[in-house]
């Protein structure tokens, strides 16, 4: 699915002239001109225009036409020098990549050049020209670039990829291996013959904006594979990331082996699921979790190295231990809360209250920890986390109050800058570097400490001002765990939209900064949150394309970067996901659909998020192609009929096919994405533990307010209301925000679904008992109930009266009908 584009797709998806779209297509290394004007006409058109080479992500920084073309085919060889391992692993790269992509690759040779020119003169036919029969993709050392900049030389008679260093000469390869697979198609059907094109000759010098470029993945919340790490940093090598912030403790797992203390996985990385009242305890054997061991750990280490990846632990402290305590008791302020012995591991997301201590012995165990951890990541940094650190059990500890006043601090917030200056120096006396999240930003933070600012860009702002290193890694753009659109195919997450264009626009460069603070921004970070993100599948689909945006904004200078470009560029580059079997969202072209319907008929109106492109769509139940029906205006369609449709660039299909049959019974039912939520608190898709929700949707609500608004209900004849719920476990630390939840209203001992009339605080219309819900675990559909009958269309709110906290109670859909 890598190989194959037409010159017409990209130039008219580009918006050009004829003559200007041939141009831009020779530059783009598509075709060969027919005359030395149209070949000068090319050179023009890229010059002008260098940001249209196709589907390379991230952009390079500087592209120069040259003239003539090399021919790419089954006689291309690649050569790498004997001595460079670096440029063995570079052309290895390529040349897997390349065999996914394409079906072939070109062979890889070592040594001496002159007896690969001799192996290939004698294999050349009699039309081949000498030129072509001596043609290679040469990787060579070149002094004078910088540790990750590279250049790439196409001509006539070969391609050289050239590099200081050998991050340079990967991404070489990664940028050529991106050319020589612009568009769409089927490496099964090339893999019959090796798939010959040409490129145009062209110079590209590139180098990256910003050294670090980086993705973090929790794997506390949520315990992935060794195998998914691993194709995790492959698909980050694809974009030019070279940095993996690993989030390995938090309070509901501690995933990394540490052999001092073994009861930190045997205990620490397991934890019972989350269950409400009345539900049936598992038993041990039910206990979710994992943890890497450290063989594991040096394996992933050694292998994210061959792709030029940096991984950098995150080992949390002060805050979200309870992890650690819970393995090890001593470890938390014991006489803030005697029970401490009985601590858990913890099945709720949230902000948990429970701390390291301040003792001597604590300390301790945190540099034994420290130390192995230290021996397995050779990064020169170690992320510490000290976010959310709440501190009401150090205030309420006698012990560590005695220890504050022992040690002259004044109130638990310096304690924490105590806490983090302490480990800071154990890192530093081992050479490594201590990062933490922008809390950490305190009076006696060393200058060597890395702020990473996550609450917004003030912490970065104020840490580069201060002299210290930081990185931008801000909530909401850079914050995978938020939806990337309003479709009900996003997977489960945060409620907010964090869309591909909000991560495109965000901006590294702070105007307010002098030059010598904006030395101390080093870069970006996209940030994986797991707490709902359960499945590997579904990491991927958060991660990719919105990461790609990560890439090019820390790698492509900002007068580079362009949007309405990057979504052409973004097109072959779902084309390569697809071949190499790599999750991803459309949801920048996903179809979306606004329905409204009368009697025997609906109306229909699509879209996609990005405005772009063309909507392609049928009614004879056969997936759409570029010359299916174009949609131009609202469809009007009888009941009965079955659209699909998807968005295009052209000739090339640029999201996955919609499809959606319409009936009177499909028109009547709205489920939690066709609904309006009554409040925006803690927006969250979740989903239920059996059975499944409308459409196969996570359900959408507030989970400081499980209320729905459907707008517009025509009330005047006798209506009967059918609703399907169902029961969560409310397992969420909200501390006392708890306090301002609406329970205990409940007429019954299960509670009641309610319907209220044009808002939410009006008297009861129409009450729908949830007994029949209660004790399962799935979606339950509840006995009808009759709607009043009342002149005009009015709102309807629905909203569950509860007896207690938990469950948490989800309207999946309703349906309104005669």
């Amino acid at each position: 699915m890598c190989y194959g584009s037409k010159i017409e797709r990209l130039s008219r998806a580009a918006g050009t002239t004829a003559a200007l779209a041939l141009g831009v297509a020779l530059a783009l290394g598509l075709g060969r001109p027919a005359s030395g004007a149209t070949a000068a006409h090319a050179a023009t058109a890229a010059t002008a225009n260098p940001a249209l080479q196709p589907g390379i992500i991230p952009q390079p920084n500087a592209i120069v036409p040259q003239p003539g073309w090399f021919t790419y085919d089954s006689r291309t060889v690649i050569r790498v020098p004997a001595d460079d391992p670096d440029a063995r692993s570079a052309a290895d790269y390529l040349a897997d990549l390349l065999t996914r992509c394409l079906g072939h690759a070109p062979a890889i040779e070592s040594g001496d050049a002159n007896a690969a020119q001799s192996r290939l003169a004698r294999a050349k036919p009699a039309n081949i020209p000498p030129a072509h029969a001596q043609s290679a993709i040469t990787f060579r050392r070149r002094a004078g670039l910088g540790p990750e900049a590279y250049r790439l030389e196409i001509t006539a008679r070969g391609i050289v990829i050239s590099a200081t260093g050998g991050a340079g000469l990967f991404y070489g390869a990664v940028t050529l291996w991106q050319m020589l697979t612009p568009g769409s198609g089927s490496p099964a059907a090339a893999a019959q013959t090796f798939p010959a094109q040409t490129l145009h000759a062209q110079t590209i010098r590139d180098a990256p904006a910003y050294p670090w470029r980086g993705l973090m993945l929790d794997s506390a919340r949520h315990f992935q594979s060794v195998t998914f790490i691993r194709s995790m940093i492959d698909t980050m090598a694809m974009h030019k990331l070279n940095v993996l912030h690993w989030h390995l403790t938090d309070d509901q797992g501690w995933r990394l082996e540490i052999r001092k203390y073994p009861r930190l996985t045997s205990v620490g990385a397991w934890r019972m699921p989350a269950t409400w009242p009345g539900e049936t305890a598992p038993d041990a054997t039910a206990a979710y979790g994992g943890f890497y061991t450290q063989d594991q750990v040096r394996g992933i280490v050694a292998y994210a190295a061959t792709r030029h990846i940096d991984i950098v632990p995150e080992i949390e402290m002060p805050g979200h231990a309870q992890a650690a305590v819970a393995a090890y008791p001593q470890l938390g302020v014991t006489d803030a809360q005697p029970h401490r012995a009985d601590l858990a591991v913890s099945a709720k997301w949230g902000v948990h209250t429970h701390l390291f201590n301040v003792e001597p012995s604590t300390f301790t165990f945190l540099e034994d920890v420290l130390a192995e951890v230290m021996d397995m990541f050779p990064s020169a940094y170690v992320h510490v986390g000290g976010d959310e650190a709440v501190k009401d059990e150090w205030n309420a500890s006698p012990s560590v109050r005695a220890r504050t006043q022992a040690l002259g601090i004044q109130d638990a917030d310096a304690l924490q800058a105590y806490f983090t200056q302490e480990i800071g120096r154990y890192l530093s006396a081992h050479g490594r570097r201590l990062i933490g999240w922008d809390e950490i930003l305190r009076p006696g933070l060393a200058p060597d400490a890395i702020i990473m600012s996550w609450r917004g860009t003030a912490g970065a702002r104020a840490a580069a001002k201060r002299g210290n290193d930081t990185l931008l890694s801000p909530w909401p753009p850079l914050y995978f765990d938020n939806r990337q659109s309003a479709l009900p195919t996003e997977a489960p997450g945060r409620l907010n939209i964090v869309s591909l264009e909000d991560v495109y626009r965000f901006e590294l460069h702070d105007p307010t900064l002098s030059k010598p603070a904006l030395r101390h921004v080093l870069g970006i970070q996209g940030n994986l949150w797991t707490e709902h993100i359960q499945t590997d599948d579904r990491v991927q689909w958060m991660a990719w394309p919105r990461a790609a945006a990560v890439a090019e904004l820390g790698w492509s200078a900002a007068s580079r970067r362009d949007w309405p470009n990057f979504l052409q560029r973004l097109v072959p580059l779902f084309a390569r996901y697809d071949a190499l079997g790599i999750p991803y969202a459309d949801s920048v072209f996903a179809v979306a659909s606004q329905v409204s319907h009368g009697r025997d008929q609906f109306t229909l109106a699509l879209s996609n998020q990005a405005s772009m492109g063309e909507i392609r769509y049928t009614l004879d139940g056969q997936d759409p192609g570029p010359s299916s029906m174009l949609y131009a205006a609202p469809l009007t369609l009888p009941l009965d009929t079955e659209i699909r449709a998807a968005s295009f660039l052209e000739s090339a299909r640029a999201s996955r096919v919609w499809m959606q049959h319409f009936d009177a019974r499909s028109l009547a039912r709205r489920d939690s994405h066709d609904l309006e939520l009554c409040s925006k608190g803690i927006g969250l898709l979740l989903e239920p533990a059996a059975g499944s929700a409308s459409r196969g949707a996570p359900l959408a609500l507030d989970i400081m307010n499980p209320c729905w608004i459907d707008r517009g209900v025509d009330l005047d004849r006798a209506l009967t209301l059918t609703a399907a719920v169902v029961p969560l476990p409310f397992n969420y630390e909200i501390g006392t925000d708890a306090a301002k939840l609406r329970v205990g209203d409940a007429r019954s001992a299960d509670g009641e679904l309610e319907v209220h009339l044009d808002g939410c605080d009006t008297p009861v219309v129409a009450m729908l008992p949830l007994a029949a819900a209660a004790r399962l675990e799935s979606v339950t559909q509840l006995p009808p109930a009759t709607l009043p009958r009342v002149a005009g269309r009015h709102d309807l709110c629905f909203r569950f009266a509860r007896p207690r906290l938990d469950p948490l109670w989800a309207l999946d859909w309703i349906e309104i009908g005669e």
